[in-house]
């Protein structure tokens, strides 16, 4: 869900900054649930490392608390000027960064 999830939407965002036409409210509402997608898991995760005593792969676990930070960083940078004008290029491309994390956690996670 994570991985599907955030491509979809970054890859709607970078449309949305080539046509306006994409330029919706469901964008948002959509690149939120994406994004929301990861806390969920990687608190599902910690419930069963913690509660479960599941061992992960520490590598598998680091890109999990990296993509929260990331998310974070995303939408902190959205203040800034440079984003004002490109904000559909800041969510596109953090939307495909946070596909990748997800591919790279699940391609460690297996090993």
């Amino acid at each position: 869900m994570v991985i599907i999830s955030n491509g979809l939407a970054g890859l709607w965002a970078l449309g949305a900054h080539k046509w306006p036409a994409l330029r919706t409210r469901a964008l948002w509402w959509f690149t939120l649930f994406a994004e929301l997608t990861i806390f969920v898991q990687v608190g599902l995760g910690v419930g069963l490392v913690a509660g479960q005593h599941y061992h992960a792969k520490q590598f598998h676990m680091f890109y999990g608390f990296v993509a929260i930070i990331a998310v974070g960083l995303i939408y902190s940078y959205r203040q800034s000027e440079w984003a004002r004008e490109r904000i559909y290029l800041l969510y596109g491309g953090g939307g495909l960064f946070l596909m990748g994390l997800g591919i790279r956690a699940m391609l460690v996670g297996k090993r």
